[in-house]
């Protein structure tokens, strides 16, 4: 088996290209543009919570990451470096065996687990495994230009923590407590598909082709968006990206900016039960955000520049703070059973 040291430099240490001093002394060393104001986040992804045992390695690589540069897109700023620490229930350089690839299988394992709490037999993960999450987990960082300067490995339940660093012109950061009344809400992409897709994999519903492979890649590779980010600098007043529903998600721009919102159900780019997704289900890593009123014929635009979908689905107005009203077609208030992921409940 080898060590912690080992498993860091045969599968996690490469080249930077704008880092002084990356993987492999106590501390990284890195030259913040000048003007720019550092931008830090971190998210944590956790076997059995966030996504399941059988999740493809190249995947997960790859998803670990995105979620954290989704963090950036939503402040408006340029995703730079990254560090990546993991736990793993130790380390077998046996080959890869079916049906969980890249796993040594225990004995009594009986293959995939849903996301949930109940206790999950953690199969050791095998140098295959470890090699196809590094591919995932640098393709992402390549497309978006990030460099990976350090982090930590150490034996334990599978668990995968990226603390993500960007750059934001001073002063341009987008944040949650900007949204004034008036302003119009937007939401971008197709969000509702990822909680739909792992809906399918959970066998609460069943999804056809193509509505199938569009939703488990929106759950598997979400596709974060930086270029939106970057271009609503000076635009939107307020932003977020869905990670926990758009109703929970929304609800933090409403209490952090001290306002109300009204949203209509027919607005909403989705129906049914991806309707549901969208409103409380979580994982899109789409960017919700707010601006002017004035400013809707300039968004369009935006949309038709970046070749995605940007969605008015209400307004902001005075109001208590955190109050959002859902109406249907005939005006009547809907209440949903739930208003978005919790960890806690």
């Amino acid at each position: 088996m080898p060590s912690e040291f080992e498993i860091i430099a045969r599968y996690f240490t490469r080249g930077t290209s704008h880092t002084v001093l990356g993987v492999g002394d106590d501390g990284a060393l890195i030259a913040p543009t000048p003007g720019q104001e550092l931008v830090i986040s971190t998210d944590l992804l956790v076997e059995g919570t966030h996504f399941l045992s059988d999740a493809d390695p190249e995947a997960l690589g790859w998803k670990t990451l995105a979620v954290n540069i989704s963090d950036m897109a939503a402040m408006g700023a340029q995703p730079r470096w990254a560090l990546l620490a993991i736990t793993l229930p130790g380390f077998s350089e046996a080959a890869a065996v079916h049906p969980t690839a890249g796993f040594a299988q225990p004995a009594g394992y009986a293959g995939a687990e849903q996301c949930s709490a109940k206790p999950l037999l953690r199969p050791t993960p095998t140098s295959d495994w470890i090699e196809a999450f590094a591919r995932g987990f640098f393709a992402c960082a390549d497309s978006h230009g990030v460099d990976l300067i350090g982090g930590d490995t150490t034996r334990g339940p599978r668990a995968f923590c990226v603390t993500i660093l960007g750059e934001v012109p001073a002063g341009k950061a987008l944040r949650r407590d900007g949204a004034q009344a008036g302003d119009s809400i937007w939401i971008s992409g197709k969000p509702g598909r990822a909680a739909l897709g792992l809906a399918h994999l959970q066998g609460r519903t069943k999804l056809a082709e193509p509505a199938l492979s569009e939703c488990l890649a929106a759950l598997h590779r979400p596709q974060p968006r930086v270029a939106l980010g970057l271009a609503l600098r000076g635009i939107a007043s307020a932003a977020i990206d869905i990670s926990d529903g758009l109703l929970a998600d929304l609800g933090h721009i409403l209490e952090q900016s001290g306002r109300a919102a009204r949203l209509q159900i027919r607005n909403l780019p989705a129906a049914g039960l991806a309707r549901d997704c969208l409103l409380a289900g979580g994982d899109d890593y789409e960017l919700l955000f707010t601006a002017a009123a004035a400013l809707d014929r300039d968004i369009m635009a935006l949309a038709a520049k970046l070749e995605l979908p940007l969605t008015r689905i209400g307004e902001i107005v005075a109001g208590p703070p955190g109050e959002l009203v859902l109406r249907d077609a005939d005006g009547s208030v809907i209440t949903p059973a739930r208003r978005g992921y919790d960890h806690f409940l």
